[in-house]
């Protein structure tokens, strides 16, 4: 026979199981909460650059945002030197349990252990991906002394007088030089590369009209663009920039190459996965913070949202496209 509870029972056995609940749902968080990663102290973001470039820009937005976030205190550390090569070989050495990332570029991670004998690290065997922050275009500028207002017009005076494909670049070894080498092939010269102690150097030059044209990342010859010392004609990236929607692409201009350079944060390969993760996690709901977004615009940053397997797949994507036209022109340091 069904059995039948009075109206008293079912509110006893209802009161009971409320009861119950929160202290089923502070067993359940002290469990998830025992399983995830702790941080145990604070968190180390190193930058192989002086202050003031705008890979130490984008990591102090990071680092303020971090902080509340992970609960542990976030800052920045400059490590300059080598290129950014001393930082690598500092951070590939960061013991196990030590919260250390390094904010790094294709510079460091790309080309020089393709053009280095010994860089002093392996990209692969040392480091671990964790997430890619921001994304840059390369910009191809004249000076006013050419009087040039569009690709097509410096492309037709290359082919009758391909002597004058002198590319001034802020450094030889450096990726607006190898990107100097995809434009090359694009038009079917052969360009001199000029290297520079640097961007400000380049731009001087090119401002003076010491130097005709310059290949420099968009974000550093950008503010002489609008101040109208120097006539940025093309930009490299699939898209134009947010922030200078008024400059067409290379395809735009019909020259069928793209590229673009990034930063993105490495752990040395010590650090547990785990770790790794919860580090991985946290930048990316950061990143996606519309007040970082709007800052990394303001300072001429293109901010990227990317999960740790997301950048895994851009590093391969990357490598692929840019080690046969390192190794193709035969740098060497």
């Amino acid at each position: 026979m069904p059995a039948f509870f009075s109206r008293r029972q079912l509110m006893a056995g209802a009161a009971a199981l409320a009861a119950c609940i929160p202290a089923m749902h502070t067993m359940a968080h002290a469990q998830s909460t025992a399983q995830a990663p702790a941080l145990d102290g604070p968190v180390s973001l190193v930058v192989g650059y002086a202050p003031g470039g705008s890979t130490d820009r984008i990591a102090r937005l990071i680092a303020e945002r971090l902080t509340p976030k992970l609960g542990v205190k976030v800052s920045v550390e400059n490590r300059p030197g080598e290129g950014g090569r001393l930082a690598a070989k500092e951070v590939k050495r960061t013991p196990a349990g030590q919260n250390v990332l390094m904010l790094g570029n294709p510079a460091v991670m790309v080309v020089a252990p393709l053009v280095f004998k010994d860089a002093g690290y392996d990209p692969d065997k040392d480091f671990v991906p964790v997430s890619q922050v921001s994304s840059y275009d390369f910009a191809l500028a004249v000076g006013n002394k050419l009087q040039l207002d569009r690709a097509m017009f410096l492309v037709g005076r290359l082919w009758a007088h391909p002597e004058e494909a002198v590319f001034g670049v802020p450094a030889t070894g450096s990726l607006p030089h190898f990107f100097g080498l995809m434009v090359g092939d694009a038009l079917s010269v052969q360009p001199q590369i000029k290297g520079y102690g640097g961007s400000a150097p380049l731009s001087a030059d090119l401002i003076g009209g010491n130097l005709p044209i310059a290949i420099d990342t968009l974000d550093s010859l950008y503010a002489q663009h609008v101040a109208g010392k120097v006539r940025i004609l093309a930009v490299s990236g699939k898209k134009r920039a947010g922030f200078a929607p008024h400059i067409p692409t290379f395809r735009e201009a019909g020259m069928k190459i793209d590229a673009d350079g990034w930063n993105t944060f490495f752990a040395p390969s010590t650090m547990a996965p785990a770790k790794v993760q919860l580090l991985a996690g946290a930048i990316h709901d950061v990143m996606k913070d519309p007040s970082l977004q709007k800052a990394a615009d303001a300072l001429y940053i293109t901010p990227v949202v990317s999960t740790a397997a997301e950048t895994a797949q851009m590093l391969k994507a990357y490598r692929q496209q840019w080690e046969p036209v390192v190794r193709r022109s035969g740098f060497q340091p």
